[in-house]
């Protein structure tokens, strides 16, 4: 465990001096001032928020994802010639680059929003869980993207894979859902969409953010129905829980892949 830490206290040190990080946290810190300038309350800014990084934080992270595993990739065979266990190597590589896009997007819309006074504002939950959601959505497709390079030795090809996979997750599915929503609009469907929500981590976050910030009426009959179920505590309890999977499915194949991966 003590080697885990170096290897990720390291990766985590060379991460935060990466320009990509900088550019990261510097395209947040902007936007949350250009935000907070123009809008005049921090519901409508955090409203807006939420359309650009329910998005952006999956494809950033995948991406980032994707290109550190493969450009590391002699650091990685280096590190697997010593007597460490090689579990401990990627997730290491893993949680470093994950915690360096969570914190560099945290800072930068935290120090915007501290400035303009969100701390005494009614908003803060909001804006608390904007940036929880948003982190975990950081977990779950940067390992995705480990996860995939891990099965793909081909560069090009393993970058393709991940920016379809987001692209199925982010736009694809939701056109899909939108269309059998239509055929089948005669029958009861409140349960389905449900369950389609929550196969969906992306949709799943979304559909927390737009429950908490009581916009489910504008969703119509089926945003009252999401209101009913995700606004409990139940509810609460099983969107935690599927991000939670949606995070320890992928980690758990990861693992897998590495024991069995010949490097």
């Amino acid at each position: 465990m003590k080697k885990m830490f170096k290897i990720l206290k390291y990766c985590l040190s060379d991460l935060m001096r990466s320009h990509w990080i900088l550019f990261y946290f510097l395209f947040y810190l902007l936007i949350g001032f250009g935000l907070l300038l123009i809008n005049t309350s921090f519901s409508n800014t955090i409203i807006t928020l939420l359309n650009i990084i329910i998005v952006l934080s999956p494809l950033i992270s995948s991406v980032f994802g994707i290109t550190y595993f493969y450009n590391s990739k002699n650091f990685t065979q280096l590190l697997l010639a010593q007597p460490i266990d090689r579990k401990k190597i990627f997730i290491a590589q893993y949680l470093g680059v994950s915690f360096s896009l969570s914190l560099s997007l945290i800072l930068g819309l935290s120090i915007p929003f501290i400035l303009f006074g969100i701390l005494s504002s009614q908003n803060l939950y909001e804006f608390i869980l904007l940036l929880g959601i948003s982190s975990v959505l950081t977990f779950i497709f940067s390992c995705i993207s480990f996860y995939i390079g891990i099965l793909n030795n081909n560069k090009l090809r393993g970058f393709g894979l991940t920016v379809v996979v987001w692209l199925i997750m982010a736009v694809v599915y939701d056109g899909l859902i939108m269309i059998l929503l239509m055929i089948f609009r005669e029958y009861p469907l409140t349960n389905p969409s449900l369950i389609a929500m929550l196969l969906n981590p992306i949709d799943l976050a979304r559909t927390v953010l737009i429950i908490n910030l009581d916009l489910s009426a504008l969703l119509g009959y089926t945003g009252a129905s999401f209101k009913l179920f995700f606004g409990t505590f139940y509810g609460i309890i099983i969107c935690t829980i599927s991000l939670l999977i949606w995070l320890f499915i992928p980690l758990t194949l990861l693992i897998r892949r590495i024991e069995n991966k010949d490097f």
